[in-house]
């Protein structure tokens, strides 16, 4: 396995094969020290490990961490459930679940399948948006392989916190669905200019070219459906976070209009010593102008974490 801590140099994509109970291929890649603490990246729907940026994955490294970002299943270049039911998100979100293929628990055991496929006990967990909730799933159900959780941009499952502002919602549905490179490009600018930051500069350059790298690594509508409907069909996991036992550093921007604030208020309210930041002009994003500020609290986070253990 090749480890990268240099910043002129992305590593070489890597799979992992049979990870997890349900036996899925995983595509991965690793930055920094191996023997250093490990921070597994987890990203949201209809994202993929590319969207955790490779300059910041390098900081992180730089900061004396071994950083591990991944494909979730259906994203990318993992494991894409082409033969399930097809996903009805609208009967979903009306209550009815039967179109659902899996739900978070079992990307959670997805998560937890990777370090074993990398020989690691245990690992920090920082997940964003769907990610967050995934690195919730894993803090509630496999608390012995979590050293510290800090869950961004994310929210609970309870209904009422967290949801998205019915205006950026019309946005992400607004017109036809983008099929070709250029169409997909087109509309995560559309998206991301409803939903991004106010108060930090948005690349759009660096948008748009992530989003065709993305479209070239696994275009795949009907995964992010069903990652959609496992989202739903979690629920709500306000009362098992009360169990939540390790240090925990919950993230949200104060405008982000695809997860309202209160989401993140309510995962700090739920984990007991919870540390919540809430950033002014922080949207539904990671724009560059955060990352100095993020890398220093997630990487004080572990570095907190690893003096505990």
């Amino acid at each position: 396995m090749r480890l990268v801590d240099r910043t002129d140099v992305v590593p070489a994509e890597e799979q992992a094969t049979g990870v997890g109970p349900h036996g899925i291929d995983v595509a991965y890649q690793r930055f920094g020290d191996p023997a250093a603490p490990p921070v597994l990246l987890i990203m949201g729907l209809a994202m993929q490990m590319v969207h955790w940026p490779d300059s910041l994955c390098h900081e992180l490294a730089g900061r004396g961490l071994h950083v591990i970002r991944f494909d979730n299943r259906d994203a990318g270049r993992s494991t894409h459930l082409t033969g399930a039911p097809v996903a009805d998100l609208p009967a979903a979100l009306a209550g009815d679940l039967s179109s659902a293929s899996y739900t978070l628990s079992d990307m959670a055991a997805d998560a937890v399948g990777l370090l074993d496929a990398l020989g690691l006990a245990s690992a920090h967990l920082v997940g964003a948006s769907m990610g967050g909730e995934i690195a919730q799933t894993v803090a509630i159900e496999h608390p012995g392989r979590v050293r510290s959780l800090t869950s961004i941009m994310a929210t609970t499952g309870q209904v009422g916190v967290g949801q998205p502002d019915p205006a950026a919602l019309r946005v992400l549905f607004a017109g036809p669905p983008a099929t070709t490179r250029d169409d997909v490009v087109a509309q995560t600018l559309r998206v991301a200019r409803a939903v991004g930051s106010t108060g930090f500069t948005i690349d759009e350059a660096d948008i748009a070219a992530r989003a065709a790298l993305a479209f070239d690594r696994g275009h795949d509508p009907p995964g992010i459906a069903r990652q959609a409907i496992a989202q739903v069909a979690s629920g709500d996991r306000t009362a098992r976070l009360a169990a939540v036992d390790v240090p925990t550093l919950v993230i949200h921007g104060l405008a982000d209009r695809m997860r309202d604030p209160s989401g993140g208020r309510a995962t700090a309210a739920a984990i007991a010593g919870a540390e919540l930041w809430l950033v002014e002009g922080l949207g539904h994003d990671l724009p560059r102008g955060l990352w100095p500020e993020l890398v220093r609290r997630i990487a004080a986070h572990v570095e907190r974490a690893e003096a505990l253990r």
